[in-house]
């Protein structure tokens, strides 16, 4: 069996990927990848500390996190669409006409 300590490097690693990409990318659509990214590597910490405790708590959490992402990439490419129709681009610098 796979120690935890390896899913936990994995994860962190992932979350640093995701976490590195909405950081640096003015892309929408790169901010939507990285969030994602993100929420994998939380996925990624619920299934192994479920393993490791021995209970299906932390798998069942995981599912309702990939709900939780399948709604927020209908939503963010709703949004997107928006973007480029308004202003023909999908960075995020572009879009400061749409502030209050």
């Amino acid at each position: 069996m796979i120690p935890s300590q390896y899913y936990l490097v994995l994860s962190a690693a992932v979350f640093c990927i995701g976490l590195f990409g909405i950081l640096t990318r003015r892309n929408a659509l790169i901010f939507l990848m990285s969030v994602e990214l993100m929420l994998n590597a939380a996925n990624i910490n619920f299934v192994a500390f479920s393993i490791q405790n021995g209970n299906l708590t932390g798998q069942v959490f995981s599912l309702f996190t990939i709900a939780l992402a399948a709604a927020e990439v209908a939503v963010g490419i709703g949004i997107i669409l928006v973007l480029y129709r308004n202003f023909n681009d999908v960075d995020v610098t572009t879009a400061t006409t749409m502030r209050w």
